[in-house]
């Protein structure tokens, strides 16, 4: 029994965008994320930070969801800037439950359960992304949605995981450093960075919170173990 993690996944099963055109890294990505998954357990748990499938909605996503649901663990969804599917909590579960899709649910404006440990999440936002008017709406947005999951998880060990780096060289996101030391988070992990800028990742401990980097390519496609068991400090 163990949690792990593993950020964009970028499957596209049931559209054709397929990573492969990005070089050597990507090549025979599905098997090997199929390779990856395969070593999991039913009482395992797996994070994935964003970026899970290219499906423009749920249908076109369907197929990648079913892949996924091959592998008995549970695994929680956080949104990513590439899941154009994602639509409301209600609709996404409604259309797991008509289409018979079990082990997947959702980290949006909540928090899971891992033993001791609260499963905290939001997709992140970077404050100058796209030099849009709407990125401060956006990104406060997303600080609200942060709070709302650090809050629901009480006085628990939190871990969190993100979508965008809240830190990498040259950038950091000062809101949500705040809360994610305010609120005493443990780990915070987080995906989007790819090819050339894995380069400029930050990791480690900083303001008490350790943060990794967990997409895919950046970890060979690998799941990162995030404990061994619900009760390990």
């Amino acid at each position: 029994m163990a949690l792990y993690a593993i950020g964009d996944l970028h499957l596209s099963l049931g559209a054709d965008k397929s990573m492969e055109v990005f070089g050597e890294a990507w090549q025979g990505y599905v098997g090997k994320i199929e390779t990856a998954l395969s070593a999991l357990n039913e009482d395992d748990v797996l994070v994935l930070a964003g970026d899970t499938s290219w499906g423009i909605d749920l249908a076109q996503a369907e197929p990648d969801f079913r892949f996924l649901d091959r592998f008995p663990c549970k695994k929680y969804l956080v949104k990513g800037n590439h899941d154009y599917w994602w639509g409301t909590a209600s609709k996404m579960k409604a259309f797991f439950r008509e289409k018979g899709i079990t082990t997947l649910d959702f980290l949006h404006n909540n928090c899971q359960f891992y033993g001791d440990y609260a499963i905290c999440g939001t997709r992140g936002w970077f404050l100058d992304e796209e030099g849009k008017a709407h990125d401060a709406k956006m990104l406060n947005r997303e600080v609200l949605r942060l709070e709302t999951s650090l809050r629901a998880a009480g006085e628990r060990e939190k871990l969190c995981f993100l979508h965008y780096p809240p830190l990498y060289q040259g950038y950091e996101c000062p809101q949500i450093l705040a809360l994610l030391e305010q609120y005493r988070v443990k780990l915070c992990c987080y995906g989007h960075l790819h090819g050339p800028t894995i380069r400029r990742r930050v990791e480690g401990r900083r303001g008490g919170v350790d943060y990794a980097l967990i997409s895919a390519d950046a970890m060979g496609f690998q799941l990162k173990k995030i404990c061994a068991d619900p009760q390990e400090k």
